[in-house]
């Protein structure tokens, strides 16, 4: 079978799922959800420095630990699947940091753990990463995955099934079988899973402490948490998937029918809801021009907001080979210039819950 016969089957399949994914997302307006901001703080951050990407963290290494797949049913009777993956440095008697893993629409569990490199990144900083999967277009659920994040995506926006409930009893799970940190549980998400991981933050942030995303925004139109969640979004300026100022999308996502929100109002919404100094502070990287950072500081309970603008990033997941052609087609060439896992991981781990 030549190379374009297979990216043509490929293409038809996505098509199929797109034909069911444009039913179920309406186009919103694409304005900032209200929000309610919670009591003055009692705690706050200091204002920042110039922004180092891969503070206070090793580079990834080899993975030694042990790779599992598992599987629960939810209260709705689905069967819900998930990657485990639990490094070999682990300190059994020290609670570990987990991360939930939310892959992107139309991809898997299988698919981001390879892609994104947080495996190495667990073995070499000693954190626990779980990789959820979304539900499925096919019959048998082993389609392309979607998440119900607010107006995207696909199946699973359409059916309106409980994909919080779904991360809860994970998270619930693992506080079972491991010695899981609740004051270190984190989120970390790539386009309709960083859609997804707004969404836990607003509405499971009892659970979580801060969240870390990319090519994503805000899908739900309020969100204000009772406990306050870090937020640090990565988005490129030449992602034309999930535009950075909103929109259609072209590609694939034009066919979806989604009309996406700009990737500001959603941190500018958690912003808000963190009660955060109004006058955000611009920061550089004094070896990286591409990048402009705006960081909302002197957040309740000493959170922080960051915003990481990206000159010339694509929608794929930046400082990460692409997993197939198909996806450098349909997504771009992965920016070079930024590890993505690393300068998320970076920003989780330092905003442990107070």
């Amino acid at each position: 079978m030549t190379r374009f016969s297979t990216h043509a089957r490929v293409l038809t399949l996505l098509l199929a799922v797109l034909s069911c994914v444009s039913c179920s997302c309406v186009p919103r307006p694409a304005l900032p959800p209200s929000t309610t901001a919670p009591p003055n703080p009692t705690t706050t951050t200091p204002m920042p420095t110039t922004y180092e990407p891969y503070a206070n963290t090793n580079p990834a290494v080899a993975p030694t630990g042990q790779s599992s797949v598992g599987q629960l049913r939810t209260p709705d009777g689905r069967i819900r699947t998930y990657r485990l993956y639990v490094p070999a440095s682990l300190d059994a008697s020290t609670p570990a940091p987990l991360l939930v893993a939310l892959h992107g629409g139309l991809g898997t569990s299988a698919q981001f753990e390879a892609n994104s490199g947080f495996d190495g990144l667990a073995e070499s900083n000693r954190f626990v990463v779980i990789y959820p999967d979304g539900i499925g277009a096919s019959v048998d659920g082993t389609g392309p995955q979607t998440w119900n994040g607010g107006y995207c995506c696909g199946p699973a926006a359409r059916d309106n099934v409980d994909d919080v409930g779904f991360v809860r009893q994970l998270i619930d799970r693992l506080d079972a079988e491991l010695s899981i940190d609740p004051a270190r549980t984190f989120v970390a998400g790539h386009s309709n899973g960083a859609i997804m991981a707004y969404r836990l933050a607003c509405e499971l942030y009892d659970r979580i402490a801060a969240i870390g995303v990319q090519a994503g925004s805000l899908g739900v139109d309020m969100c204000a948490p009772a406990s306050p969640v870090s937020v640090i979004h990565l988005h490129g300026t030449a992602d034309t998937n999930h535009p950075i100022d909103g929109g259609p999308g072209s590609g694939i996502a034009s066919l979806s029918g989604v009309v996406f929100r700009p990737a500001r109002d959603a941190v500018e919404a958690l912003a808000a809801a963190n009660a955060c100094a109004p006058s955000p502070v611009a920061e550089t990287d004094p070896t990286n021009p591409d990048l402009t950072v705006t960081t909302w500081a002197l957040c309740n309970n000493s959170t922080t907001v960051r915003y990481v603008v990206v000159e010339g990033a694509t929608h794929a997941w930046m400082g990460h080979p692409a997993y197939s052609e198909l996806a450098s087609f349909y997504l771009g060439q992965p920016y070079p210039n930024l590890d993505a896992s690393r300068a998320i991981w970076s920003f989780l781990a330092s905003h442990s819950r107070r």
